[in-house]
């Protein structure tokens, strides 16, 4: 296409980020889909093991170059935790609409921030931890604890959002010292690697839908994640990081045109508040230039 070739490299990692928010949020979509058919451990298999070997097919010639590590421990510290997220996502999903857990989950970029500071030792003012309180209290709105709707399913996400930090601030902490595909590779085996363990003693037998759900779920998300890095690749992350929110419309829109679910008045308004403190945590760390974040740091479980 030779219209995008010609856009600014700043558009096009705008394109690319709107690209691969819109897939993952299609691939949560057919996780939900997915889980209403076979166990969780399938949905998780089929997720990674899809994406490992699609990337041993289209990077072979580089396999072994990219598999060279300084941090085989990190790495897999990270795929663990890269792990520990989606099965909470999933999990969440399962019961949860998918703009409510999307909401709660979209609490990472903010709790990267405390945890930076807190891990990191980095410096985070006073204006950005008053963003990162509202942000939790925009999480509370939406999960509600003590009243009625409430229930223990609203914490999954929340356990998908911590663990999408910690994975992103292992992330940090390498820094770009080791290329993206290392981490994706990592990823790749380590979680199919552990729930192929898993898998064989929860396994429910598929049908085709199923099967075929699988597939789709493993090629979406290799297309996400690698869109996303392409989008960090051509454009300053502190520009196209923001748009990584439009997941949470995606999710809305999915929500009512598959499962015919709208979020409710309450879980609009914890959104607007998350996103918006989130947005606000983003421009400090824009101002003050800490805003940079490694490819994969804002990619999804």
């Amino acid at each position: 296409m030779i219209w995008f070739s010609r856009l600014p490299a700043q558009s096009r990692g705008i394109l690319y980020m709107l690209i691969s928010v819109t897939v993952f949020s299609s691939m949560d979509m057919t996780a939900k889909l997915l889980g209403q058919r076979v166990d969780l451990s399938q949905v998780l298999w089929a997720r990674y093991g899809g994406q490992l070997l699609v990337l041993v097919l289209i990077f072979a010639p580089r396999l072994t170059r990219a598999l060279r590590t300084e941090h085989p421990w990190l790495q897999l510290a990270r795929g663990l935790m890269q792990l520990a997220a989606a099965a909470c996502f999933f999990n969440a999903i399962r019961t949860l609409g998918l703009a409510e857990a999307t909401a709660v989950a979209d609490l990472a970029p903010v709790l990267i921030t405390l945890g930076a500071a807190l891990l990191l030792g980095e410096k985070v003012g006073a204006r950005r931890m008053a963003g990162i309180g509202a942000a939790l209290i925009g999480a509370l709105i939406v999960i509600r604890p003590g009243a009625a709707v409430f229930s223990p399913a609203s914490l999954w996400p929340l356990g998908s959002a911590t663990c999408l930090a910690g994975y992103a601030l292992a992330t940090r902490y390498i820094g770009l010292k080791e290329s993206p595909l290392t981490g994706l590779l990592y990823s790749g085996l380590i979680c199919t690697g552990v729930m192929s363990l898993i898998v064989p003693f929860r396994w429910v037998a598929p049908d085709g839908p199923a099967i075929a759900l699988m597939v789709l779920i493993g090629c979406l998300g290799t297309v996400g994640q690698l869109m996303m890095i392409r989008a960090y690749a051509v454009a300053e992350a502190s520009a196209i990081a923001p748009f990584t929110y439009v997941g949470l419309l995606a999710a809305s829109g999915w929500g009512l045109l598959i499962f015919g679910t709208v979020p409710d008045r309450w879980t609009v308004l914890g959104a607007l508040v998350i996103v918006g403190a989130g947005l606000y945590v983003w421009h400090r760390e824009r101002k003050s230039g800490t805003a940079e974040p490694v490819p994969e740091e804002m990619g999804q479980p």
